[in-house]
């Protein structure tokens, strides 16, 4: 819901004022909302079977006013109030299009107690949605977890993965090995229980992690992760020829390459996008690091101390200007190039915040330095300190 509360034209439905990530589901206004948006994404997609509608993660449920007195009540409870939202908004899907099953993310739903979620009638209504991302998933415990929706009515469940996001709200190019291991634990998940235990898996693929973090990995860069996943899945593992089969279809000679500028990037619809993000992520900040922290010239005479103060023997600055000079020039094409290949793919918002987030801070740091420089060089040379007179113990000439 942040993506509408975060707008002040809706701030008042919030659960509690200031997060725009809950929604208050005491206000009649906020179930037609809801409604609205449903019948908005309904008439967009007519020939849908399922919509999920999401219920995840609704950390603030309760601490609204109006849920306060409604928990003072007598057996009312979180769960309950939860439960009753899910019900009411799946309902809604159901009277629009009796045709189309509610999904919905099952975190809320994991600590219930069974008999409230047997008696609370949303079982007959929604598709539990597991989701787990991690490298190290509990197998053990997502089959209990089924066993436990299971007696509590569900008759179908769905897993979810993530083929990109999820390993870190900045990441830039997705680590596959870890998306990999992921779906392999899904498959020993859905192979501990009869062949339809679950009834499909959901590929996640993250943008943001919520509408205020910064974007992570972009689309393109995150193909090969998704081809090899989904490999996985159709092939019931990871072997050899699964990935000789990715390899092969989006035209990359090794899909463990750690550089694809130099070793190719593929032949798919955004592969030149991979290939200019990874460079900047594997070698930009690195690079200027590497200039301004192991430069002996920069580290001993131009350091943070000499550039407050504007000092440097002269001779340094035809040791420290070139390689700068250098390393801007070789980025600056790169980035140009990466900014023009972008703009072909996305809004210019988002051109905009990725080269401000992972570009900009290191080019300007390279920038400031040669700034510094320039000013030094033609800026007269400082006065000497004034003379200090001797101390008590001072040796003087006779």
């Amino acid at each position: 819901m942040e993506f509408v509360l975060k707008h002040a034209a809706f701030a008042h439905l919030r659960e509690v004022g200031p997060f725009p990530c809950t929604l208050n589901p005491h206000e009649a206004e906020s179930l037609a909302l809801v409604g609205a948006m449903i019948d908005q994404v309904l008439e967009l997609h007519p020939g849908a079977r399922w919509l999920h509608i999401g219920c995840d993660e609704v950390y603030y449920l309760g601490e609204g006013e109006a849920s306060r007195r409604w928990l003072q009540q007598e057996q009312n409870s979180i769960g309950k109030l939860c439960l009753s939202h899910m019900r009411a908004v799946a309902s809604r899907v159901q009277a629009r299009r009796p045709s189309v099953t509610p999904l919905v993310w099952d975190d809320m739903l994991r600590d219930l107690p069974e008999d409230q979620l047997t008696a609370s009638g949303v079982p007959q209504l929604v598709e539990p949605v597991l989701w787990d991302y991690a490298a190290d998933l509990d197998v053990h415990g997502k089959v209990l977890l089924m066993q436990k929706y299971w007696r509590c009515g569900f008759l179908r469940l769905w897993a979810a993965s993530a083929f990109k996001g999820a390993t870190g709200p900045s990441q830039a190019v997705p680590p596959i090995k870890h998306h990999l291991r992921n779906h392999v634990q899904w498959l020993q998940v859905a192979g501990s229980r009869p062949t339809d235990s679950l009834q499909g898996i959901i590929l996640t693929g993250w943008q943001r992690y919520d509408h205020f973090s910064v974007l992570c990995e972009l689309l393109p860069a995150g193909v090969p992760s998704l081809a090899a996943c989904l490999q996985l899945l159709l092939h019931g593992g990871f072997d050899e020829d699964a990935k000789a089969k990715v390899e092969n279809l989006l035209g990359i000679s090794n899909l463990e390459m750690m550089d694809p500028v130099r070793e190719g990037a593929g032949s798919f619809p955004g592969s030149n996008i991979l290939a200019l993000v990874t460079q900047v992520s594997l070698h930009l900040r690195s690079s200027v690091d590497v200039l301004l922290e192991g430069n002996t010239y920069i580290t001993g005479w131009f350091s943070p101390y000499h550039r407050r103060r504007k000092l440097i023997h002269p001779v340094m600055v035809q040791h420290i200007q070139p390689a700068a000079l250098s390393l801007l020039a070789q980025w600056s094409t790169l980035v140009q190039e990466l900014e023009a290949t972008l703009q072909l793919a996305f809004y210019p918002d988002a051109v905009e915040e990725w080269l401000e987030e992972n570009v900009h801070p290191s080019l300007q740091r390279l920038q400031a330095l040669l700034q510094d420089l320039s000013e030094v060089a033609t800026s007269p040379p400082p006065p000497p300190p004034p003379p200090t007179s001797p101390g008590r113990d001072a040796v003087q000439d006779p």
